[in-house]
């Protein structure tokens, strides 16, 4: 067996639909099994999965275990040359895993791959790539140093800034959101470790790739989306808490045990951290409420790439679950995109993925990155239309 991913699920039985009908793309014609280890959903998750994926090697927890404990249940399982994490808030391109392979047998020093990943708006996400959170580095970051500076060498090391995102490169620290390991680094560097719950684990798991010898790799010719956080609430006060209190399990077992200062600095970025998440949330807020009521009256629209059977699918769904006024205009490539972006009230744009391919999704969704569209799927597992932290459906 040549690659096993696995998926570890909780609660987004409509994401992980659309993961697995990337994910089938992607390894078509790569010997494959496929896990999916389900933290106790109480959505139809399990029940999706036995109808639509039969062959997949389901993994049904009684309760949450956690992402780490639950990854390791999976990789004891596999039986192949490489394992891959991969989160299930993620859409894959078609020639990214094929490319993740050729690469790491083309390089056995490599220990473990990780890839471009870019949010639900376009935008490049800086975790794709970091240094090791050394007690200097995790201090510049809880600081913001490393946000106000995040091109210098000294106090950027943590999303390692200065280098380009387009070129491979060997760092230290990958993201578990998929994270392509080798079985003999697995075998040398151990299992994932269960005292992480969430988030973490992947930084230990990368330095102990690293410490048996391997190196890690930035590689951007595999591209992923990565909605990030719908399994939680990424701006809440449980992962503020959840996040600093993984980075503070990191640095007492490898650098510093019990140091009472470092403590301290963690439990401050706890507190000053969960007052801006909630104070920066409340904002968020308002400026949605004080946008909505300015463009109450105004009919928007949404551009939606696809066939005309497709489009009809598309404004037939949305006239369903939505109380605005939209206008729909269909477009089946970029120069009608550009066109039509000339129209100051074009607000969406809507990608029907049966058609279309990832990599031609992705491209489109970079190049108009910060341009105010609003960017959602359509993809080919019912009624139903998926963006950042939305499901559209009846």
């Amino acid at each position: 067996m040549k690659l096993s991913v696995i998926i570890v699920n909780y609660n987004v039985r409509y994401f992980l639909e659309q993961c697995l009908h990337s994910l089938y793309r992607a390894i078509k014609n790569t010997e494959t099994e496929v896990f999916v280890v389900d933290n106790c959903s109480t959505d139809d998750s399990l029940e999706m999965l036995r109808q639509s994926y039969p062959e997949i090697k389901l993994i049904a927890n009684s309760e949450n275990l956690g992402f780490a404990k639950a990854n390791n249940l999976a990789i004891e399982a596999s039986e192949s040359d490489y394992v891959l994490l991969l989160n299930p808030d993620t859409l894959v391109q078609e020639e990214a895993i094929r490319n993740m392979l050729s690469f790491m047998d083309a390089h056995p020093e490599a220990g473990a791959l990780g890839v471009k990943m870019i949010d639900g708006r376009g935008r490049f996400l800086a975790e794709s790539k970091r240094g090791l959170p050394t007690p200097a580095v995790s201090f510049y970051k809880i600081s913001g140093l490393s946000a106000l500076f995040p091109r210098s060498r000294r106090f950027g090391r943590y999303h390692l800034g200065w280098l380009d995102k387009d070129k491979i490169h060997s760092v230290e620290i990958l993201a578990g959101a998929c994270m392509l390991v080798r079985r003999e680094a697995i075998i040398k560097a151990g299992l994932l470790d269960e005292n992480f719950f969430m988030y973490g684990e992947d930084i230990d798991w990368s330095y102990r790739i690293l410490k048996a010898g391997y190196r890690n790799y930035y590689f951007p010719p595999g591209r992923i989306l990565h909605y990030k956080g719908e399994s939680t609430k990424k701006g809440s006060l449980n992962y503020v808490y959840v996040f600093y209190n993984a980075m503070a399990i990191f640095a007492k077992k490898h650098f510093l045990g019990k140091n009472f200062f470092y403590a301290l600095l963690i439990n401050l970025a706890i507190w000053l951290s969960g007052a801006f998440s909630f104070f920066s949330g409340l904002l968020r807020k308002c400026l949605y409420i004080i946008k909505k009521i300015a463009f109450s009256t105004q009919q928007a629209s949404v551009l939606v790439w696809g066939g005309t059977s497709e489009f009809e699918r598309v404004r037939d769904l949305y006239s369903t679950v939505s109380t605005g006024s939209l206008n729909f205009i269909q477009v089946t490539n970029e120069d009608q995109i550009e066109e039509a972006l000339k129209d100051k009230d074009i607000r969406g744009l809507v990608f029907c993925t049966a058609e279309l391919e990832y990599s031609l999704v992705f491209d489109c969704m970079e190049k108009y990155a910060g341009r105010g569209l609003v960017f959602k799927m359509a993809p080919p597992i019912g009624q139903v239309i998926i963006g950042s932290h939305t499901v559209l459906k009846p």
